[in-house]
């Protein structure tokens, strides 16, 4: 994949979203950020990561989207794709349960690596509402511009294109759920895979296969889900 300059969209997702950096929020994000690397506070992903997502899946390419929350905050555990680690780091125990729920209903042995980027080359848009985090602070970028730049993403996927999957794990994700059409597309809903709540609705929901199964009826190769 060709890496666009830090901090940029690549031209599909400027085509279609480009106009939000304009926007008072935006700068008003901008500004936050700032702020906060002038506290000497360290922010995940890297700045160059902020659009990892978006740069992996180009905006015709989605066939899936998988939306997060925020960035994980621990140190190099982010990289701009939701529920993603980079080689070399642990999996958290979030995707522990999430590779656990693809070998029960898929049959595949998982590699136990994190890094999901061969999703998001497949079509996978791993998308958290929220882009940047404090070091250590869970949620501490929420309400500060980010979600807005997201919903318009996920509008701008929801009207342009059709026939596509959207997973909504837990009720943070959920949320978004009233910008997508669901006669024009696959709206997949689970409880989180955290642990806190992974047993009580994501194992045994078969979300995986059901998205291959709708793939395929509308003429899409399945995703490979192994790592």
């Amino acid at each position: 994949m060709p890496q666009e300059k830090a901090g940029q969209l690549p031209p599909s997702w400027q085509a279609v979203i480009g106009q939000e950096f304009e926007k008072p929020y935006m700068q008003a994000l901008r500004d936050f950020l700032k702020q906060e690397k002038a506290a000497g506070r360290t922010i995940y992903p890297p700045s160059h990561l902020i659009f990892n997502a978006f740069n992996h899946t180009p905006f015709e390419k989605v066939r899936v989207v998988i939306i997060g929350q925020d960035p994980y905050h621990g140190v190099d555990q982010a990289h701009g794709l939701s529920f993603s680690v980079p080689d070399g780091i642990a999996p958290p125990p979030s995707l522990i349960n999430i590779f656990k729920e693809i070998s029960a209903d898929l049959g595949v042995r998982m590699s136990g690596k994190g890094d999901l980027t061969s999703w998001a080359d497949q079509g996978v848009l791993l998308l958290n509402a929220t882009l940047t985090v404090t070091q250590a602070q869970a949620g501490s970028h929420q309400g500060q511009g980010w979600e807005a730049f997201t919903d318009a993403a996920i509008h701008a996927l929801n009207t342009k294109r059709k026939g596509l999957v959207f997973v909504l794990w837990g009720s943070y994700a959920q949320k978004k759920g009233g910008l997508i059409d669901e006669k024009k597309h696959l709206v997949l809903k689970s409880v989180h895979p955290s642990p806190l709540s992974a047993h009580r609705g994501f194992f045994g929901n078969h979300q995986f296969s059901r998205i291959n199964q709708y793939l395929i009826q509308h003429g899409e190769k399945p995703i490979d889900w192994q790592v």
